[in-house]
């Protein structure tokens, strides 16, 4: 099991937790992407990446008749979260789920109509390997829906922490071709990582996010409960240092302070279509 897997692993708990938080936040990007995708009754839909399943599982429901999802991930943790989603939601018979590698996928050649990423392509260590394997799971002229971020600067939310740790000289800057959010919000590298992979990129688009929190407080313990990068860093410093991170986090991020006291936070994502020529 690798480093970012055992990550991942670890914060399983805490995406499941958030749950309500993060289909607020994100709903426009998962709804934006089943709506490129465009599932149909009948058809077989991959989602990779799938954390607690719920971009998939909002396609779901258009599959039936005689539809699937496979909802995968390569946390197990997260595969079970996404499963006691579906059970929640009455979907259990139109879903079914693995853990699953991106790099390396058990499945057949052509063996999906379409496919779902959301926010997982960019973490791949090996991406193109990753690009690869989707495409080639794909049918001819079966499609993926996928979702990156976009630049860090407009991701405060999800830098707060990490530049307050670099700032502080705790952690070194991040490598901006390792794996991670932001290795993918250079201009036009997800469509040469997609062409190169041989599928057809249709479109590319820009989709807000809006974050929000009832206070700074709620905040930091929502970024603790999610982060894996965060995780990572609090577990080889001191209390005083966690503190000092956090101080140096919420000065980055008051400027997003509400007259009550709650926080709202812009942000932005890329989401894009492709397909697997006939």
């Amino acid at each position: 099991m690798s480093e970012s897997t055992d990550a991942w692993r670890a914060v399983a708990a805490g995406w499941e937790r958030q749950r309500p938080l993060f289909l607020e936040s994100t709903r426009l990007v998962s709804e934006r992407l089943v709506e490129l995708l465009d599932p149909r009754p009948g058809e077989t839909i991959l989602e990779l990446a799938a954390g607690p399943g719920d971009t998939g599982l909002l396609a779901a429901g258009a599959l039936a008749p005689g539809g699937h999802l496979v909802s995968t991930d390569v946390a197990p943790e997260m595969v079970e979260a996404a499963r006691r989603r579906a059970a929640e939601l009455g979907l259990g018979e139109l879903v079914s789920f693995a853990v699953e590698d991106m790099e390396s996928l058990s499945f057949a050649d052509a063996s999906f109509d379409g496919a779902l990423c959301r926010w997982g392509l960019m973490l791949v260590p090996d991406m193109q390997a990753a690009a690869t394997e989707i495409a080639r799971v794909l049918r001819p002229e079966g499609r993926i829906a996928l979702a990156v971020w976009a630049d860090p600067d407009d991701n405060d939310w999800m830098t707060a922490a990490g530049r307050s740790a670099v700032d502080l000289g705790l952690v070194e800057r991040p490598d901006p071709d390792a794996p991670g959010p932001f290795r993918l919000a250079r201009e036009g590298a997800l469509e040469s990582l997609l062409t190169e992979a041989g599928l057809a990129v249709e479109r590319v688009e820009e989709v807000a996010v809006t974050w929000r929190a009832a206070s700074l407080d709620a905040w930091w313990e929502i970024a603790r409960d999610t982060s894996r990068s965060l995780a990572v860093i609090l577990e080889s410093t001191t209390a005083e240092d966690a503190e000092a991170i956090r101080a140096g986090a919420e000065r980055r991020l008051e400027r997003y302070v509400e007259a009550d006291g709650s926080l709202t936070v812009p942000g932005r994502t890329y989401v894009a279509l492709a397909r697997r020529p006939g």
